[in-house]
This record gives structure tokens, sequence and C-alpha cells, in this order.
């Protein structure tokens, strides 16, 4: 079922990814090859951020592909799916404002970054903006029914 508004979604996305929490997250290398690795992003409403190195296998893909898909499968009959455009951020002050979110949100959703980077100057940042979610129910009468999809106007 098409979904017109995110805020029609708003409040099962957000049950359903910080009860996931972890989630697949696809990108596209130089040469045209995916790859997947497991991330820990952080939603407020529907912008995500990841929190990251830089330098990584990831800032390079984004650099040649700004595409990425998500995949929340904790629970196999109501997985999440996020098609978003990610965009590399280094700015100092997005950068504190998101290394605050995390380390301010409550566990599991929230975590203390410093353990993994050491400073905020070694923390950069992934913001997410999703061009179409896909939230999946199973069973379900069809795939119609089974599903509620938002796009954005991007």
């Amino acid at each position: 079922m098409h979904v017109e508004n995110f805020a029609d979604i708003e409040a099962e996305f957000k049950a359903r990814v910080e009860t996931m929490v972890w989630c697949s997250v696809a990108t596209v290398d130089r040469q045209g090859r995916p790859r997947s690795r497991v991330l820990h992003p952080i939603w407020e409403g529907n912008i995500g951020w990841i929190g990251t190195g830089a330098g990584t296998y990831k800032s390079k893909h984004i650099a040649a592909n700004p595409y990425v898909s998500l995949a929340y499968i904790t629970n196999i009959h109501r997985p999440v799916y996020a098609d978003c455009h990610a965009e590399w951020v280094t700015d100092s002050e997005t950068c504190q404002y998101v290394w605050n979110l995390f380390q301010n949100t409550p566990e599991p959703i929230g975590y203390d970054p410093e353990p993994t980077f050491g400073a905020v100057a070694n923390f950069n940042v992934i913001k997410l903006t999703p061009w179409r979610i896909d939230l999946v129910s199973f069973p379900a009468e069809s795939m119609e029914a089974g599903t509620k999809v938002w796009r954005s106007k991007l």
C-alpha cells in the first residue's frame, strides 16, 4: 500500500527500527559492485545518522555513488527497508551534534562514541535522507496488504 505522508508511518517506523537497532547497509563501489555491512543508525523522524571513521570503504563508495539501501531484518516477519541518499558530513558543528545525540540517547539506540572514536575530531557522520521506506508485515493476504511504502518527493 502506498503511503502519502511519512507522518502516517512514522510511529511504526520508529518502533521497528528502535527495536531492531542494527541494520545491513549496502553501498556500491566505483566498479558498480555492491557491499553490505552491519551499522547502527540513529533516526530523527525521517533523517538518519551514522557515526563512522574517515577513509573507510563506506566513504569511498558513497563518494562514487551516494545511494545506500538499509535492511532491518532482525524480525523476519516485520522487516524495514530504507533506500536513502547518503551524504558524508564532516563539519564540526554537525559532527558534535550527532556525537551528542548518540551519547545522550539511552542504549541500545544511543551509545558512547568515545571508546570507538576517541574524540569528536575522529568522528565523521553519514546523513541518511530516505527516498523510499518500506514496512513489511508477514503473513498478509497479499504483498499489497502486507506492505506500507512511503516515497519522498525527491
